[in-house]
């Protein structure tokens, strides 16, 4: 009887609420799928079903411009995660397995602080600081701001992970002789690993995705896959920025599957 009180579906409005809540957040996304996948040359015009929008991204007259904003995007993408993801974990241990230290909130403050400033906030305190230092903006500014805001969300999975990690297999592996090196590469990460690959993904994702930063401290003549996107749009929105969109999202959607795969195995061991 009590668990029929706390059962949230039980609820008044419970359903209708959820369903609401799902046709905002997914209604527009597939309505960009369903009409990249239109034949016309209009986005308000059904003319069937064609996939001339998915070539015209590759070979269409503006498919350079796509092609070099998407490798700047994914080179930065993976650069900005993976540098990201070992500040992480060195902070995570630093703060989990590193005991008390003077300032240790502090620290954990510093840390979290960029998930609660406003993105714009941030992207205008970058540009500023770039500015201050003469730092030319372009490809190199973009990869240092990127690197700089994914730590928070590379930290968050990784730091979670080693919480519910018990200090007591590092202790058993130094009781057997193992240094402490030894204890944290042979017996913490590969119990850290799902964490780390969850942090790495998020941060890739983060990277790739992130427009407000990246529009703030790029230079001339440098584009991402979203500032592109944006440029074209103002120009009037084509069904092929429609198919770039839905490219982008089975990217998000594909990463996101295999940080849950990862992350279920792990739970079933």
């Amino acid at each position: 009887m009590a668990r029929g009180k706390n059962d949230i579906k039980s609820f008044p409005g419970f359903l209708p609420m959820t369903i609401l809540c799902l046709v905002i957040l997914y209604a527009p996304l597939v309505v960009v799928t369903i009409y990249s996948l239109n034949d016309s040359n209009s986005i308000t015009n059904w003319e069937g079903i064609s996939f001339r929008w998915y070539a015209d991204v590759f070979t269409g007259p503006e498919s350079e411009k796509f092609k070099i904003a998407a490798w700047n995007s994914f080179t930065i993408a993976i650069i900005a995660a993976t540098v990201s993801t070992t500040i992480a974990t060195l902070a995570a241990t630093a703060m989990v397995r590193g005991g008390r230290f003077r300032l240790r909130t502090v620290s954990f403050g510093l840390i979290s602080l960029p998930l609660m400033v406003p993105e714009i906030v941030t992207a205008v305190a970058t540009l500023i600081f770039f500015n201050s230092i003469g730092f030319t903006r372009g490809y190199l500014t973009i990869l240092m701001a990127h690197i700089a805001f994914c730590i928070p969300f590379a930290y968050m999975p990784i730091s979670a992970r080693m919480q519910g990690i018990e200090d007591s297999y590092e202790q058993a592996a130094m009781d057997l002789y193992a240094t402490k090196r030894q204890a944290f590469t042979k017996i913490l990460m590969p119990l850290m690993l799902p964490g780390i690959i969850s942090g790495y993904i998020l941060a890739f994702i983060i990277s790739l995705d992130d427009f407000i930063i990246t529009n703030f401290v790029k230079g001339a003549g440098v584009e991402t896959l979203p500032t592109a996107i944006f440029g074209s749009v103002k120009q009037g929105i084509k069904p092929n920025i429609m198919a770039i969109s839905t490219m982008l999202l089975a990217v998000s959607i594909i990463m996101v599957t295999i940080s849950y795969f990862v992350s279920k195995s792990d739970n079933t061991k």
